[in-house]
């Protein structure tokens, strides 16, 4: 008897070798090969009904239907805003993020919310239906038209959907998944390569969107082959810390809409609630008069967010001074740090500096180096900046400050949020109209530091 031939994958590519390596030759990662049995000439068992699949015809462009694409919406507006406006038909959405963040509860309420007048198949490799029950008693997700359907054989799910005809389906989980005609074990790479393929295949011939959850390593990537990232149209993730209530599920790739969008989550006791104003939020536990804290507003996608930017500067015998930052670019602070030396005279070469921004969001853009500098200023002489006070503004390398875009919403969910004072770039102040809040203009960071 011949021994079966073996292959390795990588993991994190995807790519195939004839022998391990400790160190993957096509990405560099480490110990990401597994061993796998070749699968060459795979024959479909008989049940897997192929036929099910409608084939398409070559289509000139202008022939197409785009009206066809109506966008639906899911029922949870923080997820429809991620998407780019609602579900595209017949596209395919992966949901990652860590164990427990989330993601079985927001899928249960998609499920439940779609179902309130179409048929929803919810396909579960890891709960039986007796788990799913329990979970929707307590998060209230009860209806008639979700279907639930505990199983991990893709074959099995094919059945089920040329017999149920539903018009979304939820597989939870990717990894679970696999084929009757592959030899390798479910949440191998093969198997996560070939079920994702096929389920793509499934939804764009069928019109039939398709919400799967994927898992993540401890390093934070998705778990199984990168082409299972390449094969769908949406990725999204889920952020946050289990012991704290708030969630933030963020697009990292959409062929539909922009990346840039971000939904916010409260967890609950009934589930994920929606934050309608998430800048009264990040800045509910930020301390009265404390030196080190500046309040920014920043731009996610088309939303307006006020966040709190907070850094710490601390003597330092060490001769190399720590630099950490959280939530900010490390590298602008670097050339912020360098800015202050030269241009404000802060002697900060024999400073720890730590830079924070609070809520674990991430602060993003170059609006943000103005209330980064002021942050620094502030721990560094240890006075606290007026907590009614909103900074934003770029900086360049020869301290001068320059001009935002959309300053004027920035300054609107500002006063919105009962904030009197706005120091912001000079040229921006011919961009707005009159505001009842007061309007600081600066041309140089030593002009900022004065007001």
């Amino acid at each position: 008897m011949s021994k079966p031939e073996t292959s390795f994958f990588c993991q994190s590519c995807g790519n195939e070798f004839p022998r391990w390596y400790g160190q993957c030759p096509a990405c560099q990662e480490w110990n990401s090969l597994v061993e796998e049995l070749q699968t060459s000439n795979v024959k479909h068992p008989k049940g897997l009904q192929k036929a099910n699949i409608k084939s398409q015809k070559p289509t000139a462009i202008t022939s197409v239907d785009f009206r066809a694409e109506e966008r639906q919406a899911t029922g949870i507006a923080e997820l429809d805003r991620v998407l780019g406006g609602g579900v595209v038909p017949g596209s395919v959405v992966l949901v990652a993020g860590e164990p427990g963040i989330g993601k079985s509860t927001l899928m249960l309420q998609v499920a439940e919310a779609l179902s309130q007048k179409e048929t929803v198949l919810y396909v579960s490799g890891e709960e039986s239906a007796k788990q799913i029950r329990v979970r929707a008693e307590r998060l209230g997700t009860l209806s008639k038209n979700l279907v639930l359907y505990p199983e991990t054989d893709l074959l099995a799910v094919e059945n089920a959907l040329a017999e149920i005809k539903p018009s979304f389906v939820v597989i939870d989980s990717i990894q679970t998944m696999s084929r009757a005609d592959l030899q390798s074990a479910s949440g191998s790479v093969s198997q996560v390569r070939e079920c994702a393929a096929y389920l793509v295949q499934i939804a764009k011939s069928s019109g039939i969107p398709i919400f799967i959850v994927g898992h993540v390593t401890k390093e934070g990537n998705i778990a199984g082959p990168r082409v299972l990232e390449h094969v769908v149209d949406t990725v999204i993730y889920f952020e946050g810390e289990q012991h704290k209530q708030y969630r933030i599920v963020r697009a990292t790739k959409n062929r539909f809409g922009s990346t840039n969008e971000v939904g916010i989550f409260e967890m609950k006791e009934n589930g994920l609630v929606e934050v309608l104003n998430p800048s009264a939020v990040f800045l509910s536990e930020r301390p009265e008069n404390s030196p080190g804290s500046v309040v920014t507003a920043a731009i996610e996608g088309t939303r307006p967010m006020l966040i709190e930017l907070q850094a710490l500067v601390a003597p330092t015998k060490s001769p190399y001074p720590a630099r950490k930052t959280t939530g900010v670019d490390f590298n602008r602070t670097a050339l912020i740090i360098a800015v202050l030396e030269r241009h404000a005279g802060l002697k900060l070469s024999l400073q720890d500096i730590y830079v924070n921004a609070a809520g674990g969001v991430v602060a993003e853009g170059t609006a943000m180096d103005l209330p980064i500098a002021l942050a620094i200023a502030s721990s560094y002489k240890n006075k606290p900046i007026d907590p009614q006070t909103a900074v934003v503004g770029e900086i360049g390398l020869a301290g001068e400050i320059r001009a935002v875009s959309r300053i004027d919403q920035r300054v609107k969910e500002a006063e919105k949020l009962g904030f009197k004072t706005m120091i912001l770039p000079q040229n921006n102040l011919k961009e707005l109209k009159q505001t009842r809040i007061r309007l600081i203009g600066a041309a140089s960071l030593k002009d900022a530091l004065a007001a």
